[in-house]
């Protein structure tokens, strides 16, 4: 009985979810890279989590601009296609410029 709950409980856990998009629905050549590299996977999950915080924190027109901003920095990614080195530039590049918007936030002391 126990195994029978425990082997649908570990497929679960086995598939790669990246933190932007569902890893069982990536049909694009970057999309596949990210959910079959783990370091990808994660550089994906701290940018989307940066990105959503951030996101959080401005009005309508900064917001609006950073999504047009994520949207073209998409765009960059979608062109490495399958090529790792090329998709860890592209996410440490992005990554550096969430942090630098981030240190330019006015926080209270």
């Amino acid at each position: 009985m126990k195994k029978r709950l425990l082997l649908p409980l570990l497929a679960a856990l086995s598939t790669v979810q990246a933190a932007s998009f569902d890893c069982t629905r990536a049909k694009a050549a970057d999309e596949k890279a990210i959910c079959t590299n783990p370091v990808l996977n994660d550089k994906d999950v701290e940018m989307a989590t940066q990105y959503r915080f951030l996101k959080g924190l401005f009005a309508m027109g900064v917001r609006g601009a950073m999504q047009d901003r994520q949207q073209a920095w998409l765009e960059q990614r979608k062109s490495c296609k399958s090529d790792s080195t090329c998709l860890n530039k592209r996410y440490d590049e992005r990554i550096r410029e969430l942090n630098a918007i981030y240190e330019r936030i006015d926080k209270p002391l």
